[in-house]
């Protein structure tokens, strides 16, 4: 299955735009449809780090476990979910790129169930657009916390 690849450029510095993709809590304050974000883990940051995040989805709260399983600080991070018969293998990527900050997010997702072989290529066209308006909130959050 082809990966979600989404660009973004933004007007803060990198390490204000990797603390926003990378702390779990940080996401949550840019992102308002995440309702809760519960530590499964003694981490809060770095490899290792697990959590619960509970969202607000077509009106109803849908939670999910993720684990940080990669970390290069301020440089990139990656976050694994095995949901619904699916891994999601999301990974950011921040550069500087002149004034301002590189995003850049690959997400892939595996199905390993019958039903999500099934399900997931035609979730992907609103699982894309979900993550683009994701993408969106970071890019306002950082603008607006860097000004």
């Amino acid at each position: 299955m082809k990966p979600i690849l989404i660009t973004r450029e933004i007007a803060a510095p990198t390490v204000r735009v990797f603390r926003a993709v990378a702390d779990a809590s940080e996401f949550a304050k840019a992102q308002p449809q995440i309702v809760s974000i519960e530590f499964l883990s003694d981490r809060r940051s770095g490899v290792g780090t697990r959590f619960r995040e509970t969202r607000v989805m077509g009106g109803r709260q849908a939670s999910t476990e993720l684990e940080v399983t990669e970390w290069v600080q301020d440089r990139r991070v990656r976050i694994v979910a095995d949901s619904h018969g699916c891994v999601w293998d999301t990974v950011f990527e921040v550069e500087p790129a002149g004034g301002a900050t590189r995003l850049v997010m690959r997400m892939e997702a595996r199905p390993h169930k019958l039903i999500a072989r099934i399900m997931t290529p035609l979730l992907m066209p609103m699982v894309r657009k979900a993550v683009e308006a994701d993408m969106d909130r970071v890019k306002a959050y950082c603008e607006s916390a860097a000004g």
